[in-house]
């Protein structure tokens, strides 16, 4: 089980909202979000409703000054848990879409893929165990991208603005 506080001032103040689950719309929780605890699993956190726009991956911790530390605004309207997984983790990372043309495949963290494979576009993704993310530059900078089990025939499917893909890291609750 996983639990994230939601605080509306920095430093753990003002109004605050637990929750253990997914949720799919804080806006009636909570006005803003300045501060964040995770006291157990791990959490995406999404700048609007239903999982969508700006997301970020929060790991068990404090996170006294949210703003500050993500570069994020203060809307957190929607938060997603991510389960644990212990079994195995594999994807596949295609050049073209709908998983057709080159395919590369992982069983671990690639901090740099251009490295490793001598590509950096990726359009297209099979997850087939395990949850990770997915960052558009290498050694795990800049935006990032959740991806549980399933099929991404496109980069949008999994919220990507380009296809541009720099590093990829299994989810682990460490």
């Amino acid at each position: 089980m996983g639990k994230i506080i939601f605080y509306e001032d920095k430093n753990f103040g003002g109004r605050y909202y637990e929750c253990m689950s997914d949720c799919a719309d804080l806006h009636s929780m909570f006005d803003h979000c300045r501060s964040i605890r995770v006291e157990s699993g791990m959490f995406m956190i999404y700048d609007r409703p239903g999982y969508a726009g700006n997301q970020y991956f929060m790991r068990r911790g404090e996170y006294s000054d949210y703003m500050g530390m993500t570069g994020m605004n203060d809307c957190v309207r929607s938060c997603r848990m991510i389960p644990s997984h212990s079994g195995s983790f594999r994807m596949r990372l295609y050049e073209h879409f709908d998983m057709e043309g080159g395919m590369m495949e992982l069983t671990d963290d690639c901090p740099n893929l251009m490295d490793r494979f001598r590509l950096s576009n990726f359009n297209s993704c099979n997850v087939i165990d395990g949850h990770w993310l997915m960052y558009e530059q290498h050694h795990y900078r800049g935006r990032h991208y959740y991806l549980p089990p399933g099929q991404y025939r496109s980069f949008s499917n999994w919220n990507a603005i380009s296809s541009r893909v720099g590093s990829v890291r299994r989810l682990m609750d460490l």
